[in-house]
């Protein structure tokens, strides 16, 4: 959170407040996003939030893997084989309607998942059209994403987020400062329907959810949905200029993607070329109001000073800073056997797959009946290893049998995100070399510090002269890296074409082996050499598009950093050739480089 002034709410006391607000309209606001890990803080909170809903609201868990037929409802398979026709269950989301919702490991959860809370969220319902059945029942719920996420690309999928009205964070807050009194939102919650908001409020905040950068209408209405219930606890019946601030500061503040823009100062003497004021209005007329201007500038004060610190530094790097680390970004790819799962399809458990026996016997269930009226089980054909019919019996003492056909047969799937393989590509040519090949050192030691995290490995090539030198194969090894970089030679003509014909070499390489290759290549862009070691500006820089050209047709991810002192266009036109990102750093430390290098790959 932000530092606190003296005259500023504690973030326990604004967590406090999203609360309240949270249990005088649950369905309303959406719910809240609570970034915290394990412990008394965020135990404390959703304490405090059970406390303030009214008696036997219900309350469910969701855990990570939760699958379709548990969260939207499908059909209940042990009443199904007992009774012998399909027999229904309710999800999850019905059974929540009227409540809270808390999902466990937010961060970590499916795009399907989210997918399915948010449709709710914008419905009211839960519609599942599965197993030969389709249902629809009642979902008017709010959702308690628990975001245990450590750093700052880990957090829930945007579309939920942007259905969730508070995005908290209790990490700065001590457990002893997780105390207070409770509100009571008993009354607030039966007057709310009442509370009325005029328009110049509505307007105040839409201006001050443009000027934070929000380009969504669902904030602002979040926010004033807020500052009708903080209305409401205030005891009022209309929404005033403090409930419209403290909505601004609890749903637009930590979705600001910009810092707002300041107004520029009055010059002296000014006065005498302002209009003159207009007349004062009549005294039956209301003469109260707050100007609009400055009500949007107040509303905007208050949200301003809630955007987290983080996120200022991440504004200074742009959108990307907010994105996912190199490490992270592997490209996903099926596995038959480990990963993460991402459901069942139909198949046989064959090259490893493995058989999801519920998923299987729920697939059966509802044609028992047909079948059990059906000849005796059909043997296998000639070459087949299993017949098209099994039958299991599920004990001595029943005579009850479930009738297995191939066409019932599920086998789980998985996904597995691949390591990803960072290939520096330096331009060690040319009287300013040693500058560049510094900030090459220190960024990829600046990589490699963080490999053991995030799992990814670091390459070098180096480009002079007439050719590029593999200095450095893809590694993890700090150590290794350190000895590699020590010894970097410098000087000589640019041959930008062999640099990419090797940088793609290399990244097939690292595709064989199961990886995602990530080319960051450092140069002017001014190539003077030819493949062939051949000097000649015009047929080397022919050379390098149409090598670059190949890179882009391979669908290797590529940035491209421009290192010289100024800028041209032939960084520009290479990195359009190789369908880079273009980052122009003439003047970079290696912290500088590696902190950009993360932004822009993810």
């Amino acid at each position: 959170m932000t530092t606190q002034g003296p005259d500023d709410p504690t973030p326990w006391a604004e967590a406090m407040q999203a609360a309240a607000l949270l249990a005088i309209d649950p369905a309303g606001l959406g719910g809240a996003s609570l970034r915290a890990m394990p412990g008394p803080v965020r135990d404390a909170w959703l304490a405090l939030l059970r406390g303030l809903l009214p008696a036997g609201t219900p309350w469910r868990r969701v855990p990570l893997a939760v699958g379709d037929s548990r969260l939207l409802g499908g059909l209940d398979l042990t009443a199904t084989l007992q009774s012998g026709r399909p027999v229904a269950e309710r999800g999850l989301l019905a059974e929540a309607d009227g409540g809270v919702l808390v999902l466990a490991m937010a961060e970590r959860v499916t795009a399907n998942t989210a997918a399915h809370l948010a449709m709710a969220l914008d419905t009211g319902e839960a519609i599942a059209e599965r197993d030969g059945l389709a249902l629809r029942a009642p979902a008017r719920l709010a959702v308690v994403a628990l975001d245990e996420g450590l750093a700052p690309e880990e957090a829930p999928p945007a579309a939920l987020l942007e259905r969730l009205a508070f995005r908290l964070d209790l990490h700065a807050i001590a457990p002893r400062e997780a105390e207070g009194e409770a509100p009571d939102v008993a009354a607030a919650r039966a007057r709310l329907p009442a509370v009325t908001a005029g328009d110049d409020i509505l307007v105040a905040l839409c201006g001050t959810a443009l000027a934070l950068g929000i380009g969504t209408l669902r904030a602002p209405v979040l926010a004033l949905r807020a500052a009708r219930a903080a209305a409401a606890l205030a005891g009022r019946d209309a929404v005033t200029e403090d409930d419209a601030a403290l909505a601004a500061r609890l749903v637009l503040g930590p979705r600001a993607l910009v810092l707002p823009a300041e107004a520029p100062a009055e010059e002296p003497g000014s006065e005498a070329e302002q209009p003159a004021p207009e007349p004062p209005p009549d005294p039956g007329e209301e003469d109260d109001l707050p100007d609009p201007q400055a009500l949007q500038d107040m509303i905007l004060a208050a949200a301003a000073a809630a955007v987290p610190a983080h996120l200022l530094d991440g504004l200074k790097l742009g959108e990307a800073a907010r994105s996912r680390t190199p490490g992270k970004a592997g490209a996903q790819k099926a596995s038959p056997r480990r990963g993460r799962p991402i459901g069942v399809r139909a198949g046989e458990p064959r090259g490893g797959a493995r058989l999801a026996l519920v998923e299987t016997l729920r697939a059966a269930a509802p044609w028992q009946r047909l079948r059990r009226r059906s000849a005796a089980p059909i043997a296998a054909r000639p070459g087949e290893d299993m017949p098209r019919r099994i039958e299991i019996r599920p004990g001595e003492d029943t005579p009850r049998r479930i009738e297995i056909r191939r066409e019932d047969l599920r086998i789980r799937r998985f996904r597995q995100r691949s390591e990803t393989a960072t290939i520096f590509a330096v331009d060690a040519s040319g009287s300013a070399a040693l500058h560049r090949l510094g900030e090459a050192k220190g960024a990829v030691e600046l990589l490699l510090a963080d490999c053991y995290v995030r799992r990814d490995k670091v390459a070098l090539l180096a480009f002079r002269g007439t050719g590029a030198e593999l200095l450095l194969p893809p590694t993890s090894s700090l150590v290794r890296a350190k000895r590699s970089l020590a010894g970097l030679p410098g000087g000589g003509g640019t041959p930008v074409a062999a640099a990419l014909d090797a940088a793609l070499a290399l990244a097939d390489a690292v595709r064989r082996k199961g990886q995602t290759p990530l080319l960051v290549m450092l140069t002017d862009g001014r190539a003077n050499v030819a493949r062939d070691g051949a000097g000649g500006r015009a047929r080397a820089e022919a050379e390098a598009l149409e090598a670059a050209r190949a890179l882009r047709a391979a669908r290797v991810a590529c940035v491209l950093v421009d290192v010289s002192p100024r800028p041209a266009e032939a960084g520009r036109r290479l990195a359009a050739e190789m369908g880079a990102k273009y980052l122009a750093l003439p003047y970079a430390d290696a912290a500088t480089l590696s902190r950009a290098v993360k932004a822009e790959a993810a």
